[in-house]
């Protein structure tokens, strides 16, 4: 098992990510509202205040959705339609996507026809 975490940089998407999840076979997912480490320091911190030039045109919250994948093969799938939406994910500003292993989890929703081969 695997947790895949998606750092949406374009909230305007959520909608077209959240499709693309499910097309790709993942039915579940927390969705939070965050924020980077740029726009906190600029814009909380007054020592970095003088930053907020750099931060001009940068989306300052982001949407991150954490997701435990049993089935790893949904995750190249779910790589491709994340590109096609967001332009590209080797391109600034779209998002992060990674994957940590899971060598535990509990109340996890079983699918049923994983259900029905145990």
């Amino acid at each position: 098992m695997k947790l895949l975490i998606f750092v949406l940089n374009k909230e305007e998407l959520l909608e077209e990510v959240l499709a693309a999840y499910v097309e790709a076979g993942i039915t579940g997912a927390t969705i939070l509202d965050s924020e980077g480490m740029g726009r906190f320091l600029t814009y909380e911190v007054p020592l970095f205040a003088d930053f907020k030039d750099f931060m001009k045109g940068n989306k300052p919250y982001n949407k991150t959705i954490f997701s435990v994948i049993r089935n790893e093969k949904t995750i190249p799938r779910l790589e491709k339609l994340l590109d096609q939406i967001c332009g590209g994910l080797d391109e600034p500003g779209t998002g992060i996507l990674f994957t940590l292993p899971v060598d535990y989890a509990r109340g996890l929703v079983v699918p049923e026809e994983e259900d029905a081969c145990d």
